[in-house]
């Protein structure tokens, strides 16, 4: 009579394994919440801007949040609808915002609390928007402020913006008084800390967007380095007026602009005079692959 012996089993299986070469399984990269690992080609990005808590601030925070929802697929649609291609709902918040007066750390910019942020990203990947994080530095640096929000920005459905009007370079600048500006070596240093957020932790591509109305918002923009493959770079017009006036503000950024780079665009509801519909926007800027509006 044979009896099984459990210890020989044991020894068997560990020879097997042992000799036996392990098949490597397939890593699952993230992906954005629409599909893919790209921001571009083929996708055109629909903004709501502003700030939850600031009606004042832009369209996002003008009602509560399920009706900002609604409001973000309606324009959606209007744009899918003339659009080939793929229309992405995208809410682009002021994260950090420009102050008037000093702030507790003297930096003329209130950093908003990131558990606040957190509940729109979350509500954006609900209904597969995308997210921008809109920073407004006071005499904080970029880079500064974008570490404070890493932990989101870590998330494969949100980007950065940067908008240099409201980067103050001395003690003496304030708010609304003078256009701000800042210098293509902080917008690297940025960049490149972005970009490496995504290499260490294998993210998709992220939108990683400048905003200018001037020239003088970016100094030696020549020297902006545009050749991060993780990011998806985007110089967004966002100046204000009638139409004329802001074709001929996104005609003179265009000139000797850098390469690999995007192009954005930005109606208003108010200020502009009137604000250009979705075909007018597409007729005179149909190049523009960030459309938003404040």
């Amino acid at each position: 009579m044979a009896f099984n012996d459990p210890n020989n089993e044991s020894q068997i299986l560990q020879e097997q394994l042992a000799v036996e070469p392990m098949i490597p399984t397939q890593e699952k990269l993230p992906e954005l919440t629409f599909g893919g690992r790209d921001i571009a080609p083929g996708f055109r990005y629909i903004a709501l801007y502003g700030n939850p808590d600031f009606p004042t601030l832009g369209a996002l925070g003008e009602q509560p949040i399920d009706q900002t929802v609604s409001r973000l697929k309606e324009i959606s649609e209007e744009y899918q609808n003339i659009s080939t291609e793929k229309v992405i709902p995208t809410f682009e918040i002021i994260t950090t915002i420009a102050s008037a007066g000093p702030t507790e750390n003297q930096d003329y910019s209130q950093e908003i609390d990131i558990q606040k942020i957190r509940s729109w990203v979350d509500i954006a990947k609900q209904n597969n928007f995308y997210v921008v994080l809109d920073l407004q530095p006071g005499r904080s640096s970029f880079l500064s402020q974008a570490k404070l929000y890493e932990d989101i920005l870590k998330d494969p459905d949100v980007g950065l913006a940067l908008d240099p009007e409201w980067r103050l370079q001395t003690m003496q600048d304030r708010h609304l008084k003078k256009v701000g500006s800042v210098s293509a070596d902080e917008i690297n240093q940025t960049s490149e800390w972005l970009a490496e957020l995504v290499k260490t932790h294998k993210l998709p591509q992220k939108i990683f967007m400048i905003h200018q109305f001037k020239l003088s918002m970016i100094t030696n923009r020549e020297n902006l380095n545009t050749n991060r493959k993780e990011l998806a770079y985007i110089i967004h017009m966002d100046g204000h007026g009638s139409l004329n006036q802001k074709i001929d503000t996104w005609n003179n950024l265009l000139v000797n602009m850098p390469p690999n780079i995007n192009l954005g665009w930005k109606n208003f509801y108010d200020e502009d005079k009137p604000t250009p519909t979705p075909e007018q926007t597409l007729s005179q800027t149909s190049k523009a692959m960030f459309v938003s509006y404040q």
